[in-house]
């Protein structure tokens, strides 16, 4: 009796220790495929790098503790650090926006203003302030601008976190295509005032679907995650300081992601002068006020010529500071400053 125990307990540790490998080979062989670098070393191509999928990596378990926290927080950034988050010491930003409503693809889109080898390039001059800025600076910058709110602590655990989840996502990215990931892309400036008629049209037409006719967006089920399609205006939305505020970076924005899902930074649906209409009009309504507007841009030689705030260093109206035409006012630079502006 005791032989034939034995016997089975044999049996029994064989095919636990075979299913065992069976699984160890299994997710040896998924590794693999998902990072074949993690097994052998790989030179990849300036062509064939790609970005990293950070929803798969997520789920893989591929995403540092830091790093998954920094997705985290820059994902739904109201949970974690907005209106929403149960710690009231940690609302730090003053709307419901998360940072991917503008960083789209979770900060790895092209044409959106990409996270992607972002913190190579500080620290870096900023005119707004007229200093060298590092990139914890210029996180706090959308903390106070774009998300209406304050400004993290440098030493927090959430903003080395983001700085972290940044780092994570240029990990390996070729010389070759650092400029394909920087900013938005260019657009070529009409010659005309921005017609709100125009933009009220393409408005409707193009953007209603995903942001209403009321431009207030629209929230996920769960509230605490904030907008899938954010405001545009409203108690909600950037503040007047914030970049997008302006019309021409607007403009650059709208061309090379808007319609969402539609267009590309390389093959946009809008032209330039429908994506500067439609800025001009989104732009055209009441949202939060940012205080000390008039501290920006020490130089004000320095501030863009769609900047809508005064005090400016032309004679040009707010309005034209506003709503254009903007090929007067850079001229009027480049004759009178010897700078060559482009926004």
């Amino acid at each position: 009796m005791k032989d034939f125990r034995s016997l089975i307990k044999s049996i029994a540790y064989f095919f636990c220790s075979l299913i065992v490998l069976i699984v160890v080979l299994f997710s040896g062989v998924l590794l693999f495929e998902f990072n074949p670098s993690l097994f052998v070393k790989t030179e990849i191509s300036a062509k064939d790098w790609k970005s990293k999928d950070t929803e798969a990596e997520l789920a893989l378990g591929f995403m540092p503790s830091n790093v998954k926290y920094g997705y985290q927080l820059i994902g739904e950034s109201p949970k974690y650090m907005g209106p929403m988050a149960e710690d009231p010491d940690m609302r730090y930003a003053g709307n419901n926006l998360a940072c991917v409503n503008c960083h789209l693809k979770a900060g790895t889109q092209v044409g959106s203003a990409s996270w992607i080898g972002v913190t190579d390039r500080f620290p870096q001059f900023r005119g707004r302030s007229n200093s060298e800025g590092t990139i914890e600076d210029r996180i706090n910058g959308c903390m106070q601008r774009s998300m209406d709110g304050d400004k993290l602590p440098v030493l927090s655990r959430e903003m080395k976190s983001i700085v972290a989840y940044m780092e994570w996502l240029g990990e390996g990215l070729p010389k070759e295509r650092e400029k394909e990931f920087k900013g938005f892309p260019k657009i070529s400036i009409p010659e005309v005032a921005v017609d709100l008629e125009k933009g009220k049209a393409l408005f409707s037409k193009e953007c209603t679907v995903c942001h209403g006719e009321n431009g207030k967006g629209q929230r996920f089920a769960d509230s605490t995650k904030g907008y899938k399609y954010p405001p545009l205006w409203g108690a909600d939305s950037y503040n007047s300081g914030a970049g997008m505020h302006r019309v021409i970076t607007a403009a650059q924005f709208i061309k090379g992601n808007m319609p969402f899902g539609q267009a590309t930074w390389d093959n946009p649906k809008l032209t330039d002068e429908e994506a500067y209409h439609l800025a001009g009009y989104i732009n055209s309504f009441e949202r939060p006020r940012k205080s000390n507007l008039e501290k920006d841009y020490p130089d004000l030689k320095l501030k863009p010529v769609s900047t809508p705030y005064g005090p400016w260093a032309d004679d040009f109206s707010a309005d034209q500071h506003k709503n254009g035409p903007f090929p007067t006012i850079i001229k009027y630079y480049k004759l009178e400053y010897g700078i060559t502006k482009s926004k």
